[in-house]
């Protein structure tokens, strides 16, 4: 068995170890949500936390952790007498971002169901983190109707299995942290609102800081047991810690005065709901039994706002998280009551104040766990090609728009979405198969259609069915795919009027907002200059395409076919990859071709034109048909502007098989038109 990293060696982090510690006080607080780059010590913090945590008296051979001065009266291996129990470490259960709903929630044996009436129920992961922590790695990757199973769990407490009328429902409350990394996309603002606190991390750029992440990282590494024997007074105190203040935590008391300044926070930023006071109460009540007191003062309010409220503030995905600490001093300082002269945070509690937060250590890093980190200058931004003459800054895109959805024709297998239609595990029925595998959605109809003609070979004499594994079919259903929309952007000089870009900037801004809420990766390809490159490679992260896309100057000559080349090649990178994700391709340009471009090695040194001629159209019209030979969905946005228009666009996507549409047509009104001829027009090259 590996010896984790101890909690107490996580130097740093004040926020993620408090918000963690609060969970493991009031486990009401509603769980955590680390958001952070990577190599933050996320997962480090959490995996350690479980060992802080006090053992649990469960009832001898419950498979539920029944608690035996309190059992559930409806555990399904109950019913449990009230009695003396065995005492067990508390659980951490980890949910893995490819596991099924069964996996998840448990499963019913549907054949011994049907054919004897017994619900034979194999538990899930649920039932094993009852009163301990399930924690989500890459939460923001876990497909959604998981997310919804799991965060109607944690809200209820309980967790329902139901499968063709047979139903079991067993007790299931745990701590509930879920770690990502905003970089790989973002949860749905509804999902965000469920996690009771978020947490930001990131990495320290101090070299002394940094050091000491290294230095405690490679002393673990080379004796686990040796480095964790160091802290185990550390880690024994906190774990009496945890204990005293779930002692005191009924004993706190929630004043008026506090209540209404939870109030008044939560109307002053805009929160949508009642869920941000109920957890900030709840928040502030816990920081208050941590810091050993029985009355919740301004700076456990202040402490919870900061913790509880970011998250829940967003509008759009492109909104970044966070608090205006000065309008949140503002407000707590206006509904003040009399007793609370000052609202700010003790300036000796540590960053953030209040709730006797574990005071930071200035030796030591920010980061409990990570080794490498980019240079304090390297900020990842793509540099851009053929700057040079003609170049203009980059300018801000115009007010998005709401399009409708643009789909990929045909019945795909992909990753679960939004856009296009796909054979799915959750849908509507569309027939029935011999299933391959586990059985997880029965056809009742079709089993008994199976079973029948065989009753009086199988001796049947009673009421019931006599079913085999033969006899079951698995349902099929079609629902919806997320897709890959891959953007290849014209970002050169005939783009770089400020209108007109800012203008193209809105619509592909708009676009990216639909891929949002369709559940689609993203990929961005710009051209202009000498060459094309890859400004954001496939992501799940909408916030990073929209960053890149705002940032992109303009200027220099238009090698379309060196931009069509390198959209080529990331489809044909990214179909290893993942090869049930089918590929939506929206080229945004005037259609206009100059320079050498990606066409150096067809043409020679000589092969590109300083203004637009046959011989770079020609390159272009090349490379769109390799698009067309495979298949590939496409639009072309055409952005050609002026009383005199040469049809470029047109042609280009023609040369693509797919379909041209202005910026003007892009919009919700005019766009459902170009669904069906995205659609015939792929119909007509298959």
């Amino acid at each position: 068995m590996t010896t984790p990293f101890p909690f107490t060696a996580v130097v740093g982090q004040d926020d993620l170890r408090l918000a963690l510690l609060l969970n493991a006080v009031s486990p009401a607080v509603g769980g955590v949500l680390v958001r952070g780059e990577k190599g933050t010590a996320k997962s480090t913090a959490v995996r350690a936390l479980s060992a802080l945590l006090p053992q649990v008296d469960v009832v001898p051979g419950c498979r539920f952790s029944c608690d035996p001065g309190s059992p559930d009266p409806a555990c399904p291996d109950g019913p449990h007498e009230p009695g003396s129990g065995t005492a067990r470490p508390a659980r951490m259960v980890e949910l893995p971002v490819g596991a099924s709903e069964d996996r998840l929630v448990g499963a019913l044996d549907i054949e011994r169901a049907l054919a004897e009436g017994v619900k034979a129920f194999e538990p899930g992961l649920l039932a094993d983190a009852h009163r301990g922590i399930l924690y989500v790695d890459e939460v923001n990757l876990l497909h959604d109707h998981l997310v919804d199973l799991l965060l109607d769990a944690a809200a209820m407490g309980a967790s329902y299995v139901e499968r063709e009328g047979v139903s079991v429902r067993h007790a299931a409350r745990f701590l509930l942290v879920g770690t990502m990394n905003p970089e790989e996309g973002e949860l749905r603002p509804q999902l965000l609102d469920r996690f009771g606190l978020t947490v930001e991390v990131a990495a320290s750029r101090e070299p002394g800081q940094r050091v000491e992440v290294v230095r405690r990282r490679l002393a673990h590494d080379d004796d686990p047991a040796a480095f964790a024997a160091r802290w185990t007074e550390e880690e024994a105190a906190v774990r009496q810690r945890i204990v005293a203040a779930r002692e005191l935590l009924p004993s706190v008391r929630l004043g008026d005065g506090a209540l209404r300044q939870i109030a008044a926070t939560c109307a002053a930023f805009e929160v949508d709901g009642m869920r941000a006071d109920i957890v900030m109460a709840r928040t502030a009540t816990a920081l208050a039994a941590w810091a050993g007191r029985t009355d919740v003062l301004a700076e456990d309010v202040r402490q919870a706002a900061l913790l509880a409220l970011p998250h829940r503030r967003r509008r759009n995905p492109f909104d970044a998280p966070g608090l205006d600490e000065d309008k949140l001093d503002e407000t707590l300082q206006e509904f003040a009551g009399p007793e609370e002269d000052d609202p700010d945070p003790d300036p000796d509690g540590g960053p953030g104040g209040g709730g006797g937060q574990p005071a930071p250590d200035d030796d030591a890093p920010q980061d409990g766990g990570s080794a490498a980190q980019p240079e304090a200058g390297d900020s990842g931004e793509p540099q851009p090609s053929g700057a040079g003459a003609g170049e203009q800054s980059a300018v801000r895109a115009s007010e998005p728009f709401r399009t409708k959805v643009l789909s990929v024709p045909g019945l795909g297998e992909g990753a679960a979405g939004r856009r296009s239609r796909a054979r799915t595990e959750h849908g509507r029925t569309i027939g029935a198969r011999r299933p391959r595998g586990a059985l997880t959605k029965l056809h009742l109809a079709a089993t008994v259609q199976a079973a029948a003609p065989h009753q009086r070979a199988r001796g049947r004499s009673g009421p019931g069915l006599v079913v085999r594994r033969d006899d079951l079919r698995q349902a099929a259903r079609e629902g919806r795919e997320g897709n890959l929309v891959l953007f290849v952007v014209d970002a050169s000089g005939s783009m770089a009027a400020r209108q007109r870009m800012s203008a193209v900037k809105g619509a592909v801004l708009s676009l990216l907002l639909d891929a949002y809420q369709r559940r689609d990766k993203v990929g961005l390809v710009t051209f202009r200059g000498r060459d094309a490159q890859v400004a954001l490679p496939p992501t799940s992260s909408v916030d990073a395409a929209a960053a890149r896309l705002e940032s992109l100057p303009t200027g220099g000559r238009t090698p379309l076919a060196a931009g069509l080349l390198k959209a080529h090649e990331v489809l044909r990178v990214e179909r290893l990859r993942d090869p049930a994700r089918r590929a939506l391709v929206v080229v945004v340009t005037d259609g206009r071709a100059t320079g050498k471009g990606a066409a150096r090695n067809a043409s020679g040194p000589g092969g590109g034109r300083a203004t637009g001629g046959t011989e770079p159209v020609a390159l272009a019209g090349r490379a769109a048909r390799l698009f067309a030979a495979e298949g590939v969905a496409s639009v072309v946005v055409d952005c050609e502007s002026g009383p005199v228009r040469l049809g470029l666009a047109g042609q280009l996507a023609s040369e693509l098989g797919g379909t041209a549409v202005t910026l003007d047509e892009l919009r919700a009104d005019s766009i459902a038109g170009l669904v069906r001829d995205v659609q015939g027009t792929s119909r007509r090259a298959a």
